[in-house]
C-alpha cells in the first residue's frame, strides 16, 4: 500500500546554482540543519518537536563580534539563506543526510564560504567528509567553534579540529535559543542535564569506535536556570539516559519541582528499581519518558549488550509510570538476530495489552564504526552503503532468521496498526479523566500527517499544540497536590503529555 508523502517530506530544497550571491560578508556565520527523507509511516509531528540542541550551543560559543544565524531545512522554509553570504558555514551531519550535507557544502564552498563539518557521521566515517569541506570537527564541537572562527579571521585554518568530551559539560555556555522560530517548534525548550550513558549498546552510536564519552552531569541549578529562562511551559530532555544516575535524577526533580512546568526525557527502564524515585519524577513535571525496551526477547538484549531488567518484568515496571501519572513512549527494535516473523504480532499485542500511550519503531541498523556494523561486514549481511537508507526504517542488512522483505513489511504493518482506530482506542488510560486529552494527542500527534505538512508549512506549529500543552501543565499542577497527599496505594491515573 502506497503511503502518502508530500514531495516537502521527500525531497531537499533545490538550490539555486544561478542566483548570484555577494563576496561572503566578514564575521558572519551560518549554522545549518540539513534536510532529511521523513518516514511516512510514522507521525511528520516528530521532526519538529524540539530543534536541533547541538547548533544551538555551537551558536553560544561564537564570539561576539560575529553574527550568527541558524536554519532547518526541515521546517519546510526553503534551502539556506545567501543573504548576506556567509563567511564560515557549520553544517551538522548525521549519516542519513550526509548526502544533502555535502551538496550545502560544495554550494557554499564554490561562493567563497569556508564550510566546517562536525556531528556523529564525522565521528565515525571522517576520511569520507573530509573531503567535503574545508574542516572537519571530532568529538565537541562547542570547545573548538570558537577557535575556528579565530583561524578562519587569521587565515590559518586547520584540516581537523578535534573537542574533548572529557572537559567538565558544565563549563558549557547555554544554548542561544533566541535564533530559534519558536512557532515553528512544538517546543524550544530542549534540555540536556547529562552525557553519556551507562550502557554500551552494539547498535547505538555511543558505541561507535574512537567515541570517548564519558558519563557527566551538569550543575542542577544550571539546568533548571536554562528551563526557566526559556517562556514555554514544556521542556524535553534530549539526553541520552537522563535516569543513568539516579540521586542525580532525584536532586534535578527536587530542583524542578517549584517552577511547576512539565518535561519529558529518556530514561532506561532501571529507573523504576526505586517507585519512590518516580514518584519525585512526576511531582517535579514529568509527564513523559521515552523507554528503549528494544526487545521482549532477553537474548536480543543479551547478544547487544543491553544493561536492562529481564523483558518478563517490563510490564510491571511500565504499571509503575502509569501509576505516577506518567505516560510511556516505548522504543521497540526489529530484526534482531533472534527474531523471527512473529515478532511484529507480539510487539504490537504488548504494547496494546500495557496500553503505552505511543511506540516508536526502528528497523534494527547498523551505523558504521559501531561493533555491530563492524559484524555484519564481517559476515557479509550488509545490502549496501547507501547512508541515506541506514535511518532505521530501512531493511540495510539481511536479517536472520527472515526475509529482508518480511521485516520490511512487519515494521511497515506493525505502524498500521499502532496508528489505527482500534489500537489508539484499546490503549486508552483506565482513568476516565485522561480519555479526552488522550485522544486529542494521539490523534493530531499519529492520524494528522496530512494536517502536519500544512502546520509545518505555515508556522502552526506551536500554534496547534500550544493549548493542549498548557492544559496538561494546567492538569499536572492539580495532579501533583493530589499526589503529594494520596498514598502509594491509590488507583493509576494519566496525565497525557502533549509531547510523546
Amino acid at each position: 500500500m502506497k503511503i502518502w508523502q508530500p514531495d516537502e517530506f521527500r525531497l531537499a530544497p533545490r538550490l539555486d546554482e544561478t542566483t548570484p550571491v555577494e563576496p561572503p560578508q566578514a564575521r558572519n556565520a551560518l549554522l545549518i540543519n540539513p534536510f532529511y527523507a521523513k518516514d511516512p509511516h510514522a507521525s511528520f509531528g516528530k521532526h519538529v518537536l524540539t530543534p536541533s540542541l547541538a547548533l544551538t550551543s555551537i551558536a553560544a560559543a561564537t564570539p561576539n563580534d560575529w553574527e550568527v544565524t541558524y536554519w532547518d531545512e526541515n521546517l519546510l522554509l526553503g534551502p539556506p539563506p545567501i543573504d548576506p553570504f556567509p563567511q564560515v558555514v557549520g553544517i551538522t551531519v548525521h549519516l542519513t543526510f550526509a548526502a544533502r550535507a555535502y551538496e550545502l557544502a560544495r554550494f557554499y564552498r564554490d561562493h567563497g564560504a569556508k564550510v566546517v563539518m562536525g556531528g556523529l557521521h564525522v565521528m565515525s566515517c571522517p576520511d569520507e567528509v573530509a573531503p567535503h569541506g574545508d574542516c572537519i570537527v571530532i568529538g565537541d564541537g562547542v570547545q573548538v567553534w570558537g577557535k575556528i572562527l579565530e583561524d578562519v579571521t587569521n587565515n590559518r585554518l586547520e584540516q581537523i579540529y578535534r573537542g574533548d568530551y572529557r572537559k567538565p559539560y558544565r563549563e558549557d555556555p547555554p544554548p542561544r535559543r533566541e535564533l530559534l522560530l519558536k512557532k515553528s517548534y512544538l517546543t524550544t525548550t530542549s534540555l540536556i542535564a547529562t552525557r553519556g550513558c551507562h550502557s554500551r549498546c552494539d547498535f547505538c552510536y555511543l558505541s561507535t569506535k574512537g567515541v570517548q564519552m564519558p558519563y557527566q552531569v551538569r550543575n542542577v541549578e544550571q539546568v533548571v536556570a536554562e528551563f526557566e529562562s526559556d517562556d514555554q511551559p514544556y521542556g524535553v530532555f534530549t539526553d541520552n539516559n537522563l535516569g543513568s544516575r539516579k540521586e542525580y535524577l532525584r536532586e534535578l526533580c527536587k530542583a524542578l519541582r517549584p517552577i511547576e512546568k512539565i518535561w519529558s526525557a529518556a530514561v532506561s527502564v532501571d529507573v523504576t528499581d526505586d517507585p519512590s524515585l518516580v514518584r519525585e519524577m512526576a511531582l517535579a513535571g514529568c509527564t513523559g519518558v521515552f523507554v528503549g525496551f528494544e526487545s521482549l526477547q532477553n537474548e536480543n538484549i543479551v547478544d547487544s549488550r543491553k544493561r536492562s531488567p529481564k523483558t518478563d518484568d517490563y510490564a510491571r515496571r511500565v504499571k509503575i509510570f502509569h501509576d505516577h501519572g506518567i505516560q510511556v513512549n516505548g522504543s521497540f527494535v526489529l530484526g534482531f538476530d533472534h527474531d523471527d516473523a512473529s515478532v511484529f504480532a507480539t510487539t504490537v499485542d504488548w504494547i496494546e495489552q500495557n496500553r503505552l500511550e505511543c511506540a516508536t519503531l526502528h528497523i534494527l541498523t547498523p551505523y558504521p564504526g559501531t561493533p555491530l556494523f563492524s559484524q555484519m561486514k564481517s559476515d557479509g549481511r550488509l545490502l549496501h552503503t547507501d547512508w541515506s537508507k541506514y535511518d532505521t526504517a530501512h531493511v540495510v542488512f539481511q536479517p536472520n532468521r527472515m526475509s529482508v522483505d518480511e521485516l520490511a513489511e512487519g515494521y511497515q504493518w506493525c505502524y498500521e496498526k499502532l496508528f489505527s482506530h482500534t489500537s489508539i482506542w484499546r490503549r486508552r488510560p483506565r482513568d476516565a479523566r485522561s480519555i479526552l486529552p488522550y485522544l486529542a494527542m494521539a490523534y493530531l500527534y499519529k492520524r494528522s500527517n496530512r494536517v502536519w505538512h500544512q502546520l509545518i508549512r505555515h508556522q502552526l506549529t506551536a500554534a496547534a499544540w500550544r493549548p493542549l500543552i498548557h492544559l496538561t501543565r494546567r492538569r499536572h499542577v492539580r495532579f501533583r497536590k493530589r499526589l503529594e497527599n494520596e498514598s502509594t496505594s491509590r488507583s493509576p491515573r494519566n496525565i497525557v503529555s502533549a509531547g510523546v
